[in-house]
């Protein structure tokens, strides 16, 4: 069985992120860039699949500049056998790589594809559901543990009520969440290896796949600057505070 995981080019999770001076979008000149985290989780659960026999291959893809191939190649590092590059510059909506992701699932036929529930720069957590809906795949979302079972695959997913475990027929896509697991970090040979793994470049175009979008964004805020908190020297004064200028009591 082939594993697709679809993997995004974000600002790391670590960099304060600054807004453009004309609110066009956030700057990312000179600014370090890395994998999704829940797309890291994606990658470590396919190669946790493989290791255990469950998969034979696992295929990271991602949609962007020529630049995401630096992810691609952690992802290699980390134990992907080849990568898929979808050559896309500027932004480019959830629908449009919904889109592509369905067009390289009918060119690979994977059995399982994998996604995080959502990537941390525009937090649209849109992606995997529209391609569940564009492929006709079952789905389970915000998955916390993942196991294969013949030609089915148990999912226990994160809900407001707690879990909730769901039984897909394969192939079936999958958007991982943060306790699905603990992804491990690429060793110095493996980061070798990787460059010698095959990395393909395809355009939207060779896939078919018109990317123009209705999708447009008007401006872009940093949120409010929150005012400085105060101490208060007794209970009795905070308790004047909270009523008189606070108002919550």
């Amino acid at each position: 069985m082939k594993i697709l995981v679809a993997v995004k080019r974000v600002v790391d999770h670590n960099v304060k992120v600054r807004v453009k001076a004309d609110n066009t979008g956030v700057e990312l000149a000179n600014v370090k860039m890395s994998m999704n985290p829940f797309c890291e989780i994606g990658v470590e659960e396919a190669i946790r699949l493989k290791e255990k026999g469950v998969a034979s291959e696992v295929i990271a893809v991602s949609v962007g500049p020529s630049a995401a191939q630096e992810q691609l190649r952690t992802a290699l590092a980390l134990g992907a056998d080849r990568a898929i590059l979808v050559e896309q510059d500027g932004d480019i909506s959830s629908l449009t790589v919904a889109k592509l992701l369905k067009a390289l699932v009918d060119k690979e036929q994977p059995g399982l594809v994998m996604l995080g529930k959502q990537a941390i720069d525009t937090d649209n957590n849109q992606t995997g559901q529209m391609l569940g809906a564009l492929t006709g795949y079952a789905q389970g979302t915000f998955a916390s543990k993942v196991e294969v079972d013949g030609d089915k695959v148990n999912v226990t997913r994160e809900i407001d009520g707690g879990l909730q475990t769901v039984a897909l027929k394969l192939p079936a896509i999958v958007t991982t969440d943060l306790r699905l697991n603990e992804p491990r970090y690429a060793k110095l040979p493996d980061i070798m290896k990787a460059k010698k793994k095959p990395l393909d470049t395809v355009t939207p175009a060779d896939l078919g796949v018109t990317v123009a979008s209705t999708l447009t964004t008007l401006k872009v805020e940093a949120p409010a600057q929150r005012s400085a908190g105060i101490k208060v020297a007794d209970v009795a004064t905070l308790v004047e505070k909270l009523k008189n200028e606070a108002k919550v009591i």
